[in-house]
């Protein structure tokens, strides 16, 4: 991490001298203005929230209803349900892409964010099946005498899942929040497989864009759209520059809820404890 900041303020002049390592001789904040010009930062940043946005508050919702039930009810049937959401967690998304990409493509979901949005709503999607676990677990280790006096003054599911049980589940909330939010953030590969236009790219598929711009343009463009009049400048100093403000967005939202995200992994009973 801070080879990335201090690699993205160097000169090209520091990129070549062996001699700078950790201290750069001159700050260059010129590799951000380009990195992000390359990029189209603003625009893909505008797809990315409304991807992880959504796409994150789809799994809230879902998973959790799915842990609540799993750990809740018991039965032949429940066991079969999470062993099926275990086998989702053992099988890598890279091994069912080309059927997914079928079916997406027969509905006509390509270059849409149908394909990254939707099953999140339905306890799929990235990660979906971990989130159902980590859910389970923590629902497994609260007393039930909360929800029988709930059922005994009339709630029904959604009601007593509403009133009693998503507040003492704020903690858990949060780390799942945190976890599909960064997860969502940076994936690279679904989004690849089902976007193909530029202006619907979302930003970890735009980094790419900076090693491949001195392949497909010459001199004179980079000059004339970038204001780029040597072609080493753009390097890694530009490529750590756009790497640092990719996840500067997810590093704010983990300050932010840093204490209630340690919080929620001491309370979850996932650290092993």
């Amino acid at each position: 991490f801070l080879y990335m900041i201090i690699t993205s303020v160097k000169s090209n002049a520091d990129l070549n001298n062996p001699l700078v390592m950790w201290i750069p001789r001159s700050i260059h904040l010129g590799n951000y203005s380009m990195a992000a010009s390359i990029m189209g930062y603003f625009g893909n940043l505008k797809n990315t929230v409304f991807v992880t946005a959504l796409s994150t508050l789809g799994q809230l919702i879902s998973c959790s209803m799915a842990g609540y039930s799993l750990a809740r009810y018991s039965g032949k049937s429940q066991k079969i349900a999470f062993f099926f959401v275990i086998l989702a967690m053992l099988v890598p998304p890279q091994t069912i892409i080309v059927p997914q990409y079928l079916l997406y493509a027969n509905m006509g979901w390509l270059n849409s964010y149908l394909p990254l949005i939707i099953p999140s709503f339905f306890g799929f999607g990235l990660k979906g099946a971990l989130f159902i676990y980590i859910f389970r677990q923590f629902f497994l280790s609260q007393p039930r005498e909360l929800e029988e006096a709930a059922r005994v003054d009339g709630c029904g599911f959604i009601r007593t899942f509403l009133y009693i049980i998503f507040p003492v589940a704020r903690s858990i909330y949060i780390v799942v929040l945190v976890l599909a939010l960064v997860w969502h953030w940076s994936d690279f590969f679904e989004p690849s497989m089902y976007i193909n236009k530029s202006d619907m790219a979302m930003l970890s598929m735009r980094l790419q864009a900076i090693s491949d711009t001195l392949q497909l343009f010459s001199a004179d463009v980079l000059e004339s759209t970038y204001g780029v009049t040597d072609t080493n400048t753009i390097n890694n100093a530009v490529l750590m520059a756009g790497t640092f403000i990719v996840v500067l967005p997810v590093l704010i939202v983990y300050s932010l809820l840093q204490k209630q995200f340690i919080q929620g992994i001491e309370r979850s009973g996932l650290t092993g404890e």
